[in-house]
């Protein structure tokens, strides 16, 4: 079973900062990539920022030069360093995980954390 669970966010005013954390646990056996995921009301969910196991990191054109995105593999974590905020980055926040377990070593799945709400004021 793997766990994932985000945590930092919460109601802050246009160009304010916030960071997010994300903590897995459980019995993972390697992370491919970690990523940050976006659901704004009545919009479908879409990436943010991710990570590779190689460190590559990838943005969506809205977020890039305001957020980052850094993990510790190792650790299972990973964050979300988000500045200079807009309204329309409102919205929740998920962090998702694909990686392999110690059950199966060879296949990997998508683990979701439940979100995070992140409220920019204008």
């Amino acid at each position: 079973q793997v766990h994932v669970v985000e945590s930092g966010g919460g109601l802050v005013q246009a160009g304010g900062s916030l960071r997010l954390s994300c903590a897995t646990s459980g019995s993972i056996f390697t992370i491919r990539t970690m990523g940050w995921y976006r659901q704004a009301p009545g919009n479908q969910r879409e990436l943010i920022a991710s990570v590779t196991s190689g460190g590559r990191t990838d943005y969506a054109d809205s977020v890039k030069g305001r957020f980052t995105i850094s993990g510790d593999r190792a650790k299972g974590t990973v964050y979300l360093q988000m500045n200079s905020l807009k309204p329309e980055d409102t919205g929740v926040y998920y962090c998702k995980v694909y990686a392999s377990t110690a059950r199966s070593p060879y296949s990997n799945n998508d683990y979701w954390g439940q979100g995070t709400q992140v409220t920019v004021s204008s």
